[in-house]
């Protein structure tokens, strides 16, 4: 290892001894996650004016910058399905009507669909703006190399009929989706949740003294989990620190300025679609500045993970902590947000690409096919797995459905990172705000009382 690489490691340690001191002091979390926000993206500045984005001393650095973003994310990622299997099958337990839960995911899936439809409509309407065109993209090498990854890709993802993805939602082994082995594997283990609570919820009636016992399980083990979210948590700041630091000293500025017109144009189609959020937020009654001060941390974590399924333990707690949604209604919400209706991976993003593509076509961007694209967006948005590189998978159901190539999705894959971290903090917004709206279409249905359990994540 390099002088400098072990100087710079130096540095990256004095900033994580600032964040645990800010702790110590008992700072809040949502300006520890800020103060982490800043300190990476002035470190990943740092490396990348004083080393370059993939030089031998930046890849040394975050080589060992990674073991803490990693192992964060990894965190994350292993209690998510043990997460929303124990919450699912507590949130049956509590519903007084199991129809209910019918009520709850029917709401959410209408809620979803409809604001990504919202977002398709953002995302044409500012492709159009920008006159943004397919044909003015020039393709290098890697690209090209790119796009023939993509067409090797396009049957898989995109072969599946509408019938055949709803099959997939169903689980034939809930042990391989509780290792997250398939895109759909989250709504697999939910519906497994749902099944396997209704089962206990029966059980429980017909057996009363079983029924203690089921409780009695279910309670403490979603207070155990609770805490384990709790203890992930406490560890945000340290993880976006590193996150935040890879982000920007990887980007490549010679490609952004490139593409720089697309770049505008999709922030601007998200700043807008936020800007929708937060009016259906007023609409709730509820104060739009007090709301985002209660997710910002959230949003956080999404923007610099590039995951909405590894968000979804901080969306169900951001809910259920901080805006008071029932937990029935928050599990649901943050698990179907993850893979159904993303509004900026499986709304804004594709269309925009196919408004790009239509006229080197030949086809007019007329009612008929904006209605089509819409429709296509819509179906399409069921499934999109909420990890990096979503936004080109539901690329690659949507552009061979309109008949278009995929190629152009290739040729944006060198700015797709700078890109995709609003669109997820996007996609984790929609869920939080289907949730808040979900409760207030359905909230007196559900109850509102809080099990131990449920209180554990509060400071």
């Amino acid at each position: 290892m390099s002088v400098y690489s072990i100087i710079n490691l130096v540095l990256f340690t004095a900033l994580v001894s600032l964040l645990f001191q800010m702790a110590r002091r008992e700072t809040s979390l949502s300006r520890r996650v800020l103060a982490g926000l800043v300190a990476g993206s002035v470190f990943g500045f740092y490396l990348q004016f004083a080393f370059g984005y993939s030089t031998e001393v930046t890849n040394e650095t975050l080589e060992w910058t990674n073991v803490i973003a990693n192992s964060y994310v990894n965190l994350l990622r292993m209690i998510i399905m043990p997460l929303i299997l124990i919450t699912m099958i507590a949130a049956v337990l509590r519903v007084e009507e199991i129809k209910s839960l019918g009520k709850i995911g029917g709401t959410v899936v209408s809620i979803l669909v409809a604001t990504t439809v919202i977002a398709a409509l953002i995302g044409i309407f500012m492709a159009s703006v920008f006159g943004l065109n397919a044909g003015d993209l020039a393709a290098g090498a890697v690209e090209l190399a790119r796009a023939e990854v993509l067409e090797s890709r396009q049957g898989s993802v995109a072969d599946l009929s509408l019938a055949q993805l709803l099959v997939s939602f169903v689980p034939r082994n809930i042990f391989l989706d509780l290792t997250d082995a398939r895109d759909t594997s989250i709504i697999a283990v939910v519906v497994f949740g749902l099944l396997f609570g209704i089962a206990a919820l029966l059980v429980s009636e017909e057996n009363k003294e079983h029924g203690s016992r089921i409780s009695a399980f279910v309670d403490t083990t979603q207070a155990v989990i609770m805490r384990l979210v709790k203890i992930v948590m406490s560890l945000t700041p340290y993880g976006v620190l590193a996150l935040m630091t890879r982000v920007i000293a990887t980007s490549n500025g010679d490609a952004i300025v490139t593409l720089i017109g697309f770049v505008i144009a999709s922030y601007i189609a998200i700043a807008l679609m936020f800007v929708v959020h937060g009016l259906m937020i007023s609409l709730l009654g509820m104060n739009v500045k007090t709301y985002f001060e209660k997710v910002w941390s959230v949003l956080t974590f999404a923007f610099v993970t590039r995951s909405s399924a590894a968000t979804i333990p901080l969306t169900i707690r951001a809910q259920i902590e901080e805006l008071k949604v029932p937990a029935p209604i928050a599990n649901i919400s943050a698990s179907f947000g993850a893979t159904i209706g993303q509004n900026g991976c499986a709304g804004i993003y594709p269309a925009m690409l196919a408004v790009m593509v239509a006229p080197t076509m030949g086809v007019e961007i007329d009612f008929g096919f904006i209605t089509s694209l819409l429709v296509i967006i819509a179906i399409g948005s069921f499934g999109i797995a909420g990890v990096g590189g979503g936004a080109t998978n539901a690329a690659l159901v949507v552009l061979p459905a309109m008949g278009f190539p995929v190629t152009v999705a290739a040729l944006l894959i060198s700015i797709e990172p700078l890109i995709d971290m609003a669109r997820t903090a996007l996609n984790v917004n929609g869920a939080i705000t289907t949730g808040l709206i979900t409760n207030r279409f359905l909230g007196d249905t559900i109850k509102s009382d809080m099990p131990e359990a449920e209180t554990a994540l509060q400071e």
